[in-house]
């Protein structure tokens, strides 16, 4: 009864800590456009924990719409030589710097925020997921090149760790080939 007791309890703060997560106040959509790198990437969901070992950096494209939305396209190279790709577009929100979207690819329904950046540096965005009644938190670092400073990555791990995420699931993703233009 313990162990589900502290499960319980450890579920609970993660839910609490993501609630309070506050997108950035002066987001620029502008500044966000364009390439960036997926440097880190941290989350508790089961999905990750089994794969992290084998992740590697991908690239995403951030497209604002006429609309304010941001259409979101995301690539990475695998072992194999073929491209793995994902495509959505985030519906902005009442909050600046706040989107939401249903995943194509896993039908989660996604509340998207960036929370800090530095436009022509790092973008720290954090996600909450919902799907099938469960709730998982993804906290990403992204960059405009392959590497950032050591006190964006503290940043990044910091940002997770108050997400709940466990310090095991945060990681630092090796470089990779980028995929050629689709």
């Amino acid at each position: 009864m313990t162990p589900l007791l502290a499960l319980l309890g450890a579920a609970l703060c993660s839910l609490t800590a993501s609630a309070e997560v506050v997108p950035l106040g002066d987001f620029n959509l502008q500044a966000i456009a364009g390439k960036w790198y997926l440097i880190g990437f941290a989350t508790n969901a089961q999905w990750f924990v089994t794969r992290k070992a084998t992740m590697k950096m991908g690239t995403a494209m951030l497209t604002p719409t006429a609309e304010g939305d941001l259409d979101l396209s995301y690539s990475s190279l695998s072992s194999d030589g073929s491209c793995w790709r994902k495509n959505n577009v985030a519906k902005k929100t009442d909050a600046p710097g706040q989107f939401t979207y249903v995943s194509q690819r896993w039908g989660s329904v996604n509340d998207m925020r960036v929370v800090d950046a530095k436009y022509d540096e790092y973008a720290l965005v954090h996600t909450t997921k919902k799907k099938n009644g469960e709730i998982s938190t993804v906290t990403k670092l992204y960059g405009r090149g392959e590497e950032v400073g050591a006190n964006v990555m503290e940043k990044f791990r910091q940002l997770a760790l108050e997400a709940g995420t466990l310090p095991e699931n945060i990681v630092f993703l090796p470089k990779n080939a980028e995929c050629p233009a689709a």
